[in-house]
This record gives C-alpha cells, sequence and structure tokens, in this order.
C-alpha cells in the first residue's frame, strides 16, 4: 500500500508512520498546499485544509491513499482553542475526518493571533526556540512535553486508520 503524506511537516510523518506501522507500506510526503490562510481560524478551514491536503497528497503522489493533517485555532466563548484536524482520502470513497485534541491557549498568545500573525513563528518567540511546529509543537510547550504534536497527531491518525478499515470491511 502506497501513503502519501500531503506534508514534509516531521510530526505529521512521524504520526503517519506510527499509524500504519503495522502493515507493510510505502510512506511519501509531499509538500501540499493546504489552500486556506496560513493560520486556519476555524475548524471548518482546518477541516477543509486538511482534506484538500489528503486529496492532493492522493492525487499528486499517485498512492491509494493520501493523508492531510492540519492544525488551526477555533474562537470560543472561553477563549482561543488549539485545534487539530485530518483527513484521509483513497479513490471511490469521500475523505475520511477526525478531529484531536483542544486546549486553551494562553491570553498572550491567543491575542497574537487575533491580530494576525501565525501559531508557529508565535510559539518559536514564546518558548525561544526554532521549528516548535516541527518538533514538539504549542502543545508540547503548554503541556510541559507530557503530549507532543507528533502525538497529538498520532490520535487522530488511529481514528482516520480505523474509520478508514471499518468502511473498507462494511463494504465486503
Amino acid at each position: 500500500m502506497k501513503i502519501i503524506i500531503g506534508s514534509n511537516n516531521p510530526a505529521k510523518v512521524a504520526a503517519v508512520k506510527n499509524a500504519f506501522h503495522y502493515q507493510q507500506t510505502e510512506i511519501l510526503s509531499l509538500d501540499i498546499p493546504s489552500g486556506v490562510s496560513e493560520q486556519p481560524f476555524s475548524d471548518e478551514e482546518t477541516i477543509r485544509g486538511a482534506i484538500n491536503r489528503a486529496v492532493g497528497a492522493l492525487e499528486m503522489g499517485n498512492g491509494d491513499i493520501g493523508v492531510g493533517l492540519e492544525g488551526g485555532v477555533q474562537e470560543t466563548s472561553h477563549g482561543l482553542l488549539l485545534c487539530n484536524w485530518g483527513a484521509l482520502a483513497s479513490k471511490n470513497m469521500e475523505p475520511i475526518i477526525a478531529g484531536g485534541a483542544r486546549f486553551l491557549l494562553p491570553l498572550e498568545i491567543a491575542d497574537r493571533l487575533r491580530a494576525g500573525e501565525e501559531l508557529g513563528p508565535i510559539m518559536d518567540d514564546y518558548a525561544k526556540k526554532e521549528n516548535v511546529r516541527k518538533n514538539e509543537g504549542a502543545v508540547g510547550i503548554f503541556t510541559n512535553g507530557l503530549i507532543n504534536r507528533s502525538e497529538m497527531f498520532s490520535h487522530i491518525m488511529n481514528l482516520l486508520v480505523g474509520q478508514f478499515h471499518y468502511q473498507i470491511a462494511a463494504r465486503k
């Protein structure tokens, strides 16, 4: 089975590899545009970005499965939440979606996001590190390392793969 990931981000690639570790696969990552804002600002936009990456990966990589993973934020009455969505695309099937963990971002981070900045550079500045988005992610910083970005996306991948296998079995 050939799986194409719509991103070269190491945290996302690791999550996909972890989800398919039990079966023989060829995994390829491609830089597929999300087709949404650099900083998705709603569940809808984040889902759309994940689907766009999954479908684009499937088409561009000529694989059996395309995967898109997208991080964003969602405004709520409690404040700005970090959100994460994934999509799995396969031929002759509507894309499957799944969402992951959410947590409230600190006000100083939320204010900068609302002012138009992107979370990745904000987190590099806040944590005084480089490439936080490719490593522990905001979730790793704000959970004091208990959960990292790859683990967060791994949960989404397990939801996607489980739904995919269920749909395949239901067709038989």
